[in-house]
Formats: C-alpha cells, sequence, structure tokens
C-alpha cells in the first residue's frame, strides 16, 4: 500500500470480529497500512468525542475510511458505561463531517433468495441524511388557536404561511432542508453512479409538496442537466424521477442493479425493506460517499449487542462477518483504485469470491443457515467462519 487507510474501530461483538478479520484475512496477505483510531465508546468518552471528529478529518485528508460499527448511546448505555454524557451518533458526526450521502446495497449470494423473485440484482439505496423529519421541530397543541410558519429575513422581510386553524388540540412540526444539502446529495449519486455504472432513480411526492420535495427534483434535475447529462450519456446509464410512490411500485417489478435515491425518510424506510427483503441486514454493505469524492466503508448493521455479551461470559457465538468483511473489502479496493494498485483491488475481489464461495459451499453462521435454501448446511461458530474464509482465500491467492 501507498497511501494508508483510516481505521476507525468499534465497539462490542462487531470490534472482535474486526480483529479477527484483520489477522486472519487481511495481514497476513497485505503490507496493511492504516491511521487507527478507535471509536470504541469508552475511548470516545475519554476524548470527549474529539477522536471522532479527527477521525473525519483524517478521512478527508486521506479520502479512504474503513469504519467499525459503533454503538449510539442512549439512557441505558450512559449508566452501563458511566458517560459523561449522551454522545452522538458517529455515523452522523461523520456524515456531517463530509457531507456525505449513504450508499446501502445487499450483499447476493447463492442459496440466499430474494423474498421479491424478479430481483436478480443488487439495488442500491441512497438515503439523503440531511434535515426533513430528522431535524424536525414539533408542538403539542394544547387547544383552541393557530400554527404559523414565519420567515423573517436579515433586512426585515416576512413570510408567513398559516399551517392550520386549530378547534381543538392537536400537533404540529416544521421541517427544513438547505439547498447546498440537497445539491451534494446529487452530487455524490451521480458520481458514484458513474463509479458503479448504474442508472440512478430519483423519487419525491413533488405533485403535493409543491415547495418542499419540488425543491428536490428541480435541483437534481438541475445538476444532472449542467453536469452529468454528457457523462452519463457516454457511460450508457440514465437518470430517471418520478413520483416515490410509482418508484415503489416499479422497484417490486424490476430486476435491480440500479441505485434508488430517496429522502431521509423514503431511505431510513426503504433501505430496511430492501435489506430484508435481500435476506439479512447482516448481509448490507454501506458506504458514505461525499461530493469531494471521499469514501467510508463499514456494515450497514450494528455493534451485536447481544452476541457481545455471550462471547464475555465464555459462549461460543456464530455471529455474521460478511457485511464486515466487505466493508474492508470495499476500502482496499477504492485504495487501490486510487493509488493505482490493481494488485491491492484484486485481493479485494478475491476475499470478496472466497467470502461467497464458502457460503455457497454450506459453510455459514447461523443467521444465514435459517434463511438459506442450501440443504445439508454447516453451521459455524464466529471464529470458525472467518477461518474457513481464509482457506478458501488460499486457494485464489
Amino acid at each position: 500500500m501507498k497511501t494508508p487507510l483510516v481505521e476507525m474501530d468499534g465497539d462490542e461483538m462487531t470490534r472482535i470480529l474486526w480483529q479477527m478479520i484483520k489477522d486472519d484475512l487481511i495481514c497476513p496477505f497485505v503490507d496493511l497500512k492504516t491511521e487507527y483510531y478507535d471509536l470504541g465508546l469508552v475511548h470516545r468518552n475519554e476524548t470527549d468525542d474529539q477522536v471522532t471528529f479527527d477521525s473525519a478529518e483524517a478521512t478527508r485528508r486521506l479520502g479512504v475510511a474503513v469504519k467499525c460499527a459503533t454503538i449510539t448511546p442512549n439512557a441505558a448505555r450512559v449508566e452501563e458505561y458511566d458517560l459523561k454524557q449522551m454522545w452522538k451518533s458517529p455515523n452522523g458526526t461523520i456524515r456531517a463531517a463530509l457531507d456525505g450521502t449513504v450508499f446501502r446495497a445487499p450483499i447476493v449470494v447463492k442459496g440466499i433468495e430474494p423474498c421479491v423473485r424478479n430481483w436478480k440484482k443488487p439495488i442500491t439505496l441512497a438515503r439523503h441524511a440531511y434535515g426533513d423529519v430528522y431535524k424536525n421541530v414539533e408542538i403539542r397543541v394544547p387547544g383552541a388557536g393557530k400554527v404559523e410558519l414565519v420567515y423573517t429575513g436579515e433586512d426585515g422581510t416576512e413570510i408567513r404561511e398559516l399551517v392550520h386553524e386549530y378547534a381543538g388540540p392537536g400537533v404540529a412540526q416544521g421541517m427544513h432542508n438547505l439547498d447546498s444539502s440537497i445539491e451534494s446529495f446529487a452530487r455524490s449519486c451521480f458520481n458514484y453512479a458513474l463509479d458503479t455504472h448504474q442508472d440512478v432513480w430519483f423519487a419525491t411526492k413533488d405533485t403535493i409538496s409543491k415547495k418542499y420535495d419540488h425543491r428536490f427534483k428541480d435541483v437534481f434535475q438541475e445538476i444532472f442537466d449542467a453536469e452529468y447529462a454528457d457523462r452519463f450519456a457516454e457511460a450508457g446509464i440514465t437518470y430517471f424521477y418520478t413520483l416515490i410512490d410509482d418508484a415503489v411500485a416499479r422497484v417490486m417489478k424490476a430486476e435491480g442493479g440500479f441505485i434508488w435515491a430517496c429522502k431521509n425518510y423514503d431511505g431510513d424506510v426503504m433501505s430496511d425493506m430492501v435489506s430484508s427483503a435481500f435476506g439479512s441486514l447482516a448481509m448490507m454493505t454501506s458506504v458514505l460517499v461525499s461530493p469531494a469524492g471521499v469514501y467510508e466503508y463499514e456494515a450497514a448493521h450494528g455493534t451485536v449487542q447481544r452476541h457481545y455479551y455471550r462471547h464475555l461470559k465464555g459462549e461460543e457465538t456464530s455471529t455474521n462477518s460478511v457485511a464486515t468483511i466487505f466493508a474492508w473489502t470495499g476500502a482496499l479496493r477504492k485504495r487501490g483504485e486510487l493509488d493505482e494498485l490493481p494488485e491491492l483491488s484484486a485481493f479485494a475481489d478475491k476475499l470478496e469470491e472466497a467470502t461467497l464461495a464458502t457460503i455457497e459451499s454450506g459453510r455459514m453462521t447461523k443467521d444465514l443457515a435459517l434463511i438459506t435454501s442450501l440443504e445439508d448446511v454447516q453451521v459455524l461458530n464466529s471464529r470458525e467462519f472467518i477461518e474457513a474464509v481464509a482457506e478458501e482465500l488460499k486457494t485464489r491467492l
């Protein structure tokens, strides 16, 4: 390797798997160079979360990162870890720092069949991870009265819209978004489409939301026409806009193989639907892509808390490490592409092939054994599965 990867360590069972993957699947075969950041909750607490900001800055500087799953603390975690405060989601902090869009795609393997029978290729879900209901302001309306939406410009200009005249109790919420964030979302989607050679579908409800959602539609179209139309034509890929309900209907009948760009809430819901329908959240990749061309790879799932507590008791676990393996392969492949090291990218391809071949041979973790269409499968524990992948990998190198 020429340029180091940014390595962000994490929490609980995924932290255990992280070290196994490095020890058995990467370090014996690759001259691995990383700039290491411990994003485990204990160290985040010790550094007042500064380590998270430092890791994001390193990612911006070095261009490619690989991240282990991390705990986003709730009240129970604050007590369990004796935290100074309820620290924010590391993923949210890194997304904001890099102005990135999250792309999630299922890992397709023989024997784990999609619930939707005509899905033949992965559907990549691009979620705009800013604003909307996730940064909303809400009011519990106590009784009769009116709720208004008011904008006051720096020059004193006022725009006022009546939300509702209440005859009795109710609720109200206000949401916002930014042109700059929508523009970054659009560019990230179009750049990633060119990078992965996939069509882009985008959908909102602009017929109902004639200003808010329509702004998303307009920004995407303006940027596509001005900056990407010719490049898409040269690449032989397309950009397609439709209403969100039409998109859902089309997706159910499509073969897959495209990027489905969604607003924040739509992406939150649809990414879980797509991952579940393809088989398992443990078989879902996730990459954060910034419009500046910075990439951060991770598994789409969490820290597997339940298995970790069993591990601490000395009990055997059968934890699926596939998405974490693919986080490493994604980062190594991208590092190879950017540094013009084809042998590094080729190694990433071989490690993915070995992982899938292990499953297709009938050797898999318990979660996959419960849903596979293969017969006479062998259920492996967490370490045994990684060792089986290592054996398969050696035959390909």
